[in-house]
């Protein structure tokens, strides 16, 4: 089973990934991690703590000339802003200063539940952890598991479908084109005429003091049919990546394929219907193709049915919600005193939906990762590429 687990505060030393239950032989290129948290640190409306981190992964375990062991990875990523924090942040007793404690909690954060529930004084105790910081961690994870799938032809992508009320249109593109355009656009978006219009708005919600959120879609191209199951709640595929993508910080929605649209459409306008031809592809556009001769006629589903990829491009999209941190603070109550006053300001962003376009990218990757070795199972890539070959040439035969 491909598990990992994630460790570190937004100004500690450092943060930190282990990754079990990966097999041998994968080949891993740190470069290619490396250049997706840098993915994650862009995107018009950032804040200015991108300017202060340049975020590096380094390898600590599991890797050996470039290969994996089938050891347990461990990852580590230095918080360069940590030197600014030594004494606010320290481990030591000594070190205590009630006088920074922070004591406003910010409506839409963790901040008030957070202290309630770990009997904590400091907001900062929890504010922490809490912090979209850890979606460093998982990007580095995500960005890993990518190369996981890669042998395999596997590709995830993704990028802005809207930011505030501005809403992209992208017909005409394939995935593919829309991918590279929307790599060209400092707020990942396909569509340069909504891109002028969500900078715009981007740009106004600064001055304001205001923040503002988005719907972005990541899709996987060249998943085999079968990923995930039907036969227990928690192991079908569309759940387990709506929980992860639920799980990053702001994330208020996740739908998959045509989602909440269908409740609005009749059977009829919403199922896929089946079709039969030997010369169809079941996927499209990369490396590797399954010609089992079923094809759909739509993807309103995106790629999956009843809890299983069905070979059809996956398609997911997110909503995330406002940031909470506003420069102009919204009304909240001082934690000692119990009297109204500001919420805390923190340094943050207008807009984080681009950076989370990759997060969300990374989300996917590890589940899809961890899909495919249940269903492929081995303890090397030489043993999986076997095992998938030969489902490949079992599903030909329908």
């Amino acid at each position: 089973m491909l598990r990992y687990f994630t460790a570190g505060e937004s100004h500690g030393p450092c943060l930190t990934m282990i990754i079990d239950g990966v097999p041998a032989g994968f080949p891993i290129d740190v470069s290619k991690v490396n250049h997706d948290l840098w993915r994650r640190q862009q995107g018009y409306g950032r804040g200015g703590r991108m300017l202060i981190e340049k975020d590096e992964v380094q390898i600590r375990s599991g890797i050996r000339w470039g290969e994996t062991l089938g050891s347990p990875v461990a990852l580590g990523i230095e918080n360069r802003d940590w030197k600014n924090w030594t004494k606010k942040m320290s481990a030591a007793p000594e070190d205590r200063d009630e006088k920074i404690a922070v004591t406003k909690p910010r409506p839409g954060h963790a901040d008030l539940t957070g202290v309630l529930k770990y009997d904590r004084s400091d907001i900062r105790d929890i504010l922490e952890r809490a912090s979209a910081r850890d979606t460093v961690s998982r990007t580095a994870v995500g960005s890993f598991s990518k190369q996981l799938l890669s042998p395999f032809g596997i590709r995830v992508m993704g990028y802005i479908r809207s930011i505030g009320n501005v809403a992209a249109k992208m017909g005409g593109f394939t995935f593919e084109e829309v991918y590279a355009r929307s790599e060209e656009s400092p707020v990942r978006t396909a569509d340069k005429e909504a891109e002028a219009k969500m900078i715009d708005l981007i740009e106004e919600c600064k001055k304001s003091g205001d923040t503002l959120g988005g719907i972005f879609e990541v899709i996987a191209l060249g998943l085999p049919p079968g990923l995930g199951t039907h036969a227990q709640w928690d192991r079908k595929l569309d759940g387990r990546l709506a929980q992860a993508l639920m799980s990053i910080q702001a994330i208020k929605g996740v739908e998959i394929g045509l989602g909440f649209e269908m409740a609005r459409r009749r059977g009829s306008q919403v199922h896929d219907e089946i079709f039969f031809d030997p010369a169809k592809m079941v996927t499209e556009g990369t490396p590797r193709i399954v010609p089992t001769g079923f094809y759909r006629g739509s993807n309103n589903s995106g790629g999956t049915e009843g809890g299983m990829t069905n070979g059809a491009p996956l398609i997911a999209r997110v909503a995330m919600k406002p940031i909470s941190t506003l420069m102009s603070p919204l009304q909240s109550v001082d934690l000692r005193s119990k009297q109204p006053a500001d919420a805390s300001v923190e340094r943050s962003d207008v807009c984080a939906a681009p950076a989370a376009a990759v997060v969300g990218e990374s989300v996917v990757a590890f589940e899809l990762a961890g899909a495919f070795l249940e269903k492929f199972g081995g303890d090397s890539l030489r043993e999986i590429t076997r095992n998938y070959e030969s489902y490949l040439e079992q599903i030909k035969s329908y």
